[in-house]
């Protein structure tokens, strides 16, 4: 296990660079394995999930090499391989293999994916998509066992109950070597969907409609890789930046920035009261001044990401005056992070499911745990507002999902420091 330990309560400034979006890079890993030819992924956050993922190529006989941004992926000697529930558990987005290993093989068999406590994230609709292409569905010993009919998998119109990122991508993956055309219906539309079709057509599928309800995959005979394909900026990433940035800043510029990408989030941010400045692909967050409470409710893209809500929390708690309520209609179970600020001393609490949040005069360190990516995130931020010491546990889920994260708030003048945990936790630090 690794730890956090942030001496916080400094002004940050100066300039920090966005890496390549998690949520992209963890599914367009797995769709690598259908090009029959090499693939180069460019823009790679230096993330654990990715190095998680290698392993399972590793599984498969995939070589892959990671230099500095930049991800080579080898199939051409892929063999098809069960893949081990040990790797699976670790990373929610190992259920991407399933769409893969189906295209590429007509079978796949993958152990109950893992990843973040963030409440039910049930695969129903992936599997649903999956049958209704032609395969056959079973559960044997904590695995899921998928196989085409003999003559392929076929084309079908898929209607989705919600639009689901997970969901749209493996049928996506599943459908783009399937014969005639798939419809997936109520599809979902975030970047990452956009950025996984871009993918897959320059290696020769033929999908249309992403980023819309609609999308129509027409199936092709195989995949082959041709330029290198460079991965969208995380929007996640960046909304955790321009946080800490109104929290703690003293005038960041952060880089890499697709802005429209953001709307929904910059829309609350500069409703508190922060100014933001925007150019072509950057924006330059003002030292924030006194800002008001608002309300917040996640939503499917283009609404406010599920995945910010958390980010987010420590700016509400810096407002003068008023309550703030952040309703999560994605992941309502989506909570943890709120007991662990209250070690921290903030005025905030949940309702049935709904966040109240509180203004809070002073934070203090504590000793915190990251019981997942984004509530890491968010423990972060409060802790370098902190003027003390905090210590987060579990910080490896910030590791997670966040590129080079001690690096770049290095850069920006933090005192921070990712260690190994003490193996006995009598010895572990105290604030």
């Amino acid at each position: 296990m690794k730890q956090m330990i942030i001496h916080g309560g400094k002004p940050l400034q100066g300039d920090v660079w966005i890496g390549g979006a998690k949520n992209s890079t963890v599914a367009l890993i797995p769709a690598s394995i259908l090009s029959r030819t090499p693939v180069t992924l460019e823009g790679v956050p230096r993330i654990a999930d990715v190095d998680n993922l290698m392993d399972l190529l590793n599984e498969m006989d995939v070589e892959s090499d990671f230099h500095e941004t930049t991800l080579r992926i080898n199939p051409e000697h892929i063999k098809m391989s069960p893949l081990p529930t040990g790797k699976i558990k670790s990373l929610r987005a190992s259920y991407y293999f399933m769409g893969a290993l189906l295209g590429r093989f007509g079978k796949a068999i993958v152990g109950f994916p893992g990843g973040d406590d963030i409440g039910p994230r049930p695969i129903d609709q992936h599997i649903k998509g999956f049958e209704a292409l032609g395969a056959c569905v079973k559960n044997k010993n904590d695995q899921i066992i998928i196989t085409a009919p003999e003559d392929g998998l076929h084309g079908a119109t898929i209607h989705l109950k919600m639009p689901s990122v997970g969901a749209t991508m493996n049928i996506i993956m599943a459908s783009v070597t399937a014969k005639g055309q798939t419809i997936i219906d109520d599809a979902a539309k975030e970047p990452e969907i956009i950025d996984l079709a871009t993918f897959l057509n320059n290696m020769g599928a033929t999908i249309r409609g992403a980023g819309t309800d609609s999308i129509r995959i027409e199936g092709v005979k195989e995949l082959r890789a041709q330029a290198p394909h460079t991965i969208i900026p995380d929007r996640i990433e960046a909304g955790t930046y321009i946080s800490l940035a109104a929290c703690i800043g003293n005038g960041i510029r952060i880089h890499n920035i697709i802005e429209e990408h953001l709307d929904s989030y910059l829309a609350k941010v500069e409703e508190m009261g922060v100014v933001i400045d925007a150019d072509e692909d950057s924006l330059y967050v003002y030292p924030a001044g006194a800002l008001k409470m608002i309300q917040i409710k996640t939503a499917a893209y283009p609404g406010f990401a599920t995945d910010l809500q958390q980010p987010i929390t420590p700016l509400l708690l810096t407002a003068k005056k008023g309550e703030g309520v952040i309703i999560d209609q994605i992941y309502p179970k989506r909570t943890g992070h709120i007991a662990q600020l209250r070690k921290m001393g903030a005025n905030i609490k949940v309702e049935d499911n709904i966040i109240l949040v509180h203004p809070t005069k002073q934070l203090h360190g504590a000793v915190v745990s990251a019981g997942e990516i984004r509530a890491g995130a968010c423990l972060m931020i409060a802790g370098l507002m902190v003027k003390g010491k905090t210590v987060i546990n579990n910080a490896d889920n910030i590791l997670r999902g966040y590129d080079r994260v001690q690096e770049k708030l290095r850069q920006l003048g933090a005192d921070v420091k990712i260690q190994d945990a003490p193996d006995n936790k009598d010895e572990e630090e105290k604030v």
